[in-house]
């Protein structure tokens, strides 16, 4: 068993707390995600896990044994990284069997492990070039393919897609899914790109300022998240925000004015107590606005993205730090700007506190 449990981890630096009493539990064969902004503490915490930086606090476990203090090499995990750190002077089969021939495995056991990992990274034809003659995305499987030899109880990923274009992160997040299917093992990822996030865990762990924001599968996540940070940060395009002020909470139905959206009340499904006057956020996304919709509003449209299948529509407006944004499909989409009229189901509408962005459900 290779479950991942953190209780109560914490990790400083001199008088600097940088991640602050996180409590985690990754199931045996999950694939985790840690995603967040830059300076969030993902990145702190996988090398926490890998033993690179020391625990200040709390304990950690790795399939029940404790590893909170443990050497590095005992904790049977292994890493890979952003940069690759690929031996420039040795062939594929030397960079992928190197750490098995310093832990003294007999050669034939090496043979047969670096064989598999490159039947299953398809790099047998490429074992006798060198990093310099690989393309990026070879490189990264060899990279890989070095972790795989060595058969840990969890594999590490520290954004090993960043350095990528973008054709090429998309083929390898499919293939390192792929991996993960065929080698049903513990794999924690972090990136900061939400829609690796989104494409490739079976859990996502949203951080912010060291802290674990919400914990759960990506429709979860995405479906009913815990705050305006969670609701703001998993999604592309990102959910529209509007300010609003609670008018009514009678017969239990609350009606909030969303001056962005019009002059009509928006009823909007939550069970807690709200007072009148009380302002609030709510959230839409773009996908929400449909032709069928049972609310409209009028929006002036900035500008519109045609991405084919699919367009998006800006509208800005004075104050506003982002611009509202409504996805737009089918054959009648407007070719440019001018005024939009557009529709919205209010049961898909999110709200928000508007002083700590929790979430009022």
């Amino acid at each position: 068993m290779a479950e991942l449990s953190l209780k109560q981890a914490v990790k400083k630096y001199g008088n600097v707390q940088v991640v602050h009493g996180v409590d985690l539990e990754v199931e045996d064969g999950d694939f985790c995600v840690f995603v967040g902004p830059s300076g969030c503490g993902k990145s702190t915490l996988l090398r926490m896990i890998a033993g690179l930086e020391e625990t200040s606090d709390g304990r950690m476990t790795i399939g029940g044994r404790d590893v909170t203090h443990m050497d590095p090499a005992k904790r049977g995990v292994s890493m890979v990284f952003q940069t690759y750190a690929l031996y420039p002077h040795m062939t594929v089969r030397e960079n992928m069997s190197f750490g098995l021939k310093i832990g003294k495995t007999p050669k034939a056991e090496i043979a047969k492990k670096v064989d598999e990992a490159a039947r299953i990274l398809k790099l047998t034809d490429y074992m006798d070039r060198k990093p310099k003659a690989l393309s990026g995305g070879q490189r990264q499987r060899v990279a890989i393919g070095r972790a795989i030899v060595r058969q840990p109880d969890v594999f590490l990923f520290d954004e090993p897609l960043s350095n990528l274009d973008a054709e090429l992160r998309v083929e390898m997040r499919v293939e390192i899914a792929k991996l993960h299917k065929q080698l049903g093992a513990t794999m924690i990822y972090v990136t900061h790109d939400q829609v690796e996030a989104m494409t490739m865990a079976d859990k996502i762990v949203v951080l912010r300022d060291g802290r674990i924001e919400q914990a759960g599968s990506p429709a979860k996540l995405y479906d009913d998240p815990d705050n305006l940070f969670v609701a703001g940060f998993i999604g592309s395009p990102r959910m529209n925000f509007f300010d609003a002020t609670v008018m009514s909470t009678d017969n239990g139905q609350t009606m909030v004015s969303v001056p962005r959206l019009g002059d009509a009340p928006l009823p909007v499904q939550v069970t807690q107590a709200l007072v009148r006057g009380q302002q609030v956020k709510v959230g839409l996304r773009p996908e929400h606005f449909a032709a069928d919709g049972a609310m409209q509003a009028s929006l002036d449209i900035d500008v519109i993205e045609n991405l084919g299948g699919v367009s998006y529509a800006y509208s800005s407006f004075e104050g506003e730090a982002h611009p509202v944004i409504v996805e737009l499909r089918g054959a009648a989409r407007p070719s440019k700007g001018g005024r939009l009229t557009v529709s919205f189901d209010p049961s898909a509408a999110l709200v928000f506190d508007d002083d700590s962005g929790v979430r009022i459900r």
